[in-house]
Order: structure tokens, then sequence, then C-alpha cells
């Protein structure tokens, strides 16, 4: 299999292209091979289907900015971008999806380019989820009841009465499109429009199915099941493709785009697939070093090893301990972040006091200028 393209190649344009910019030049190339223009030449159908392809990525904000976050190995699409798709799509499909790019329905005027009944598509539905950073850690499965359009049961989706069926349209013939020809000063121009007695179908219905008055939805309920993958952060979007409503007439089914919101975390800091955890000392500990237990976010423990004389501020890093990338994408697990603080207690008895003044004169308890200059360069860190 050839390697893809990527799709800013492929239109010719530039990352930083404007929304204006990637459909002109979408069309500038669907024009140049357009099979009616190279009856026969698989190569032009080809660029043809791989313009298309990444004009459906790049002209809706949301998949360009995954298609630019992940490439090709985009997880929220359901497999990656271009995957099984334009390549092996019919081109009256293609004609149908970016026809509004070239003014009209389909690629009237250049003698061809026939264009399919219509077929509804079902609206999308958008939903919010809270999860936890243990829910984000292992990837979670939620249940949600949604109303929405679904299928009208009486009719079986069709719209129509039992016993009838549907007509082809006496105006279009089928098609689901009329075409005109008019005079110009540049000669005979063809352009297609929406049949108007059908609105596209290609096809009529003689008698009405009474429950859903011929739209072959009604309003219902459903609980669908989603699958959120681990490594999700606050503001992401996964896309749930057919589950959303019903397209009329047995069209299809529209999707579902799932917002994740993220709860705060009573011990830990997230900061990108990182873990921040707050180690609180007591000064023996930190003067003397020990083991210590540092809680991880699987809920078990792990045992660290500290130096003597370890100084607030410090930080450990525990690689691989963090919240994983989604699906495996990027670099792997994150890393438990600990930061050293020591506890300073606030009062104490009369036998403490004595014993903290003996040490008070100590050049031990006073730091050396290192240690100093140490703790200062992490204060100014704090601030840049």
């Amino acid at each position: 299999m050839a390697q893809k393209r990527d799709y800013y190649e492929v239109l010719g344009v530039q990352k930083n292209a404007t929304e204006d910019e990637i459909k002109k030049a979408y069309r500038k190339i669907a024009i140049k091979y357009h099979p009616d223009r190279n009856p026969g030449d698989k190569e032009a159908e080809e660029k043809f289907k791989e313009a298309a392809e990444a004009y459906n990525v790049l002209h809706d904000p949301k998949s360009r900015q995954q298609y630019d976050q992940f490439g090709f190995n985009n997880p929220f699409g359901g497999g990656g971008f271009g995957d099984g798709g334009f390549s092996s799509m019919n081109m009256d499909d293609i004609f149908s999806m970016f026809g509004d790019v070239f003014g009209g329905h389909g690629f009237g005027g250049f003698g061809g380019g026939q264009r399919r009944p219509q077929q509804y598509r079902g609206g999308d539905l958008r939903l919010k989820v809270r999860l936890s950073l243990e829910e984000i850690n292992q990837g979670v499965t939620k249940k949600f009841k949604v109303r929405k359009d679904v299928p009208c049961s009486h009719c079986h989706g069709t719209g129509a009465e039992a016993g009838s069926v549907k007509e082809q349209c006496p105006t279009c013939h089928g098609s689901g499109v009329i075409t005109h020809t008019t005079q110009s000063i540049f000669g005979m121009m063809q352009t297609q429009g929406v049949c108007p007695t059908c609105q596209g179908e290609g096809s009529v219905i003689k008698s009405k199915c009474p429950e859903c008055h011929g739209e072959g939805i009604v309003k219902g309920e459903e609980v669908v099941e989603i699958k959120i993958p681990a490594g999700v952060a606050e503001g992401m979007v996964v896309n749930v493709p057919g589950k959303g409503n019903a397209g009329r007439r047995n069209g299809v089914n529209g999707d579902i785009q799932v917002f994740i919101e993220e709860d705060k975390n009573d011990t830990f800091i997230r900061d990108g697939n990182d873990l921040i955890y707050n180690l609180l000392l007591d000064f023996p500990t930190a003067a003397l070093g020990g083991e210590v237990e540092v809680p991880t976010i699987e809920g078990s423990k792990v045992r660290v090893k500290l130096e003597n004389g370890t100084q607030p501020g410090k930080t450990l890093r525990l690689r691989g301990k963090g919240l994983p990338a989604v699906q495996g994408y990027g670099n792997g697990r994150g890393d438990l972040v600990v930061n050293i603080s020591v506890y300073v207690p606030k009062t104490l008895s009369r036998e403490e006091k004595e014993a903290v003044l003996k040490f008070k004169d100590s050049d031990n308890f006073k730091g050396d200028k290192q240690t100093k200059e140490t703790i200062f360069q992490r204060f100014k860190n704090y601030f840049n």
C-alpha cells in the first residue's frame, strides 16, 4: 500500500491556511482531475479522491485540530483519518458530499457527475461527562439514557404506511435532481438542482405512515454505552459514530460527541500526562533520610529511599507512574513527580523547645552557601 501523503501537501496549502484558502485549493484540484475531464483515467480519479479526503478533514475545524495534533493516528475518529474511506467510495458519494464547494449540487456543467438520490443524515448529539483521575487512568465505559430521533416502529423507518411502497419520482425519474439548460454568452450551460417534488430522494410516498407522518422517525429513548479511552483530558471530544439521531426514512444515523470534563483530585495534581504529589516530611526524616511510601494513581504505594539532608522543594521523578497517553499515542505513560515539603511544627513542648535550642547555634543547622543558593534558585524558578 502506498504511503499516505500529508493532507496539506495534497491540497498544496500551508498549515496555517485559512478555510477559504483550503476550499479554493480543493476546488482547483477537483476541477483538474474531475472524471468528466479525465474519462477512464484511473490516476486522475485517485487524485480526485485523495483531494476529497484531504478536504473532508481540513475544512472541518474539529477534525483539522485532531489531524494537526495526532496526524493519521486519530484516536477519536474510529480508527484514524482516511482508514478505508475515500479510496473505496463511489464517486457519486463524493459529489453529493462536497457539491456545495462548487456553488450547487454535484458538478453540473461538466456533462456528467450524476447525483445520487438524497439520503438523509440524522443530527449529531452532544453530551458531557465528568471523569475522575482514576477513570481517566484506566479508561471507562459510561451508559447514557439519550432522548433522540429513532426509527418509527410502525413503518420500520420507511415513512410509508404498511403495504404501501415508494414510487419513482415522476419529475426527476429517480435521480433526485433536475437539470436546467440555459443559453449564455459562453454557450449552452447546464446546472443541476434538487428536485422540488421529492426533495432529492428520487422517490415519493403515496400513502404516508400515520405515526410518523412520512418522516420515518419519532422521538424516543435509547441507552447508549460509550467507551472513553484512557488518558483523555479536560476539553477533549470523543466522537461516537452512528449513535446520534436516526436519519429520516432509513437514512444515516448521526454521531454523538462526548465532551470531557475532569474532576479535581485530592491527592494528585495533573500536568499533562504527569501527576504531581506533594510529600510532606517530618524534620527528622528530612535530616536523617530513610524510606517513605508514596501513593500511585492505581491505589498502590511505592517505597522511596530519601537521602539524609533532603531539602524542601526537591523533586523526585518516578518514571511511568503517571497517566497513559490517549490510545498509546505519544510518549507512553507520564511520570509521578514527588515534590518534597518539610513540616515545621507550630507548637512545641518545653522539652522540645530546649532540645531545639541546643542546636540553634550549630553551623550544621544554619545551612551552607551552596544550599542557600540552591533554595534561592528554586524560588526564582517558581516565578519564571
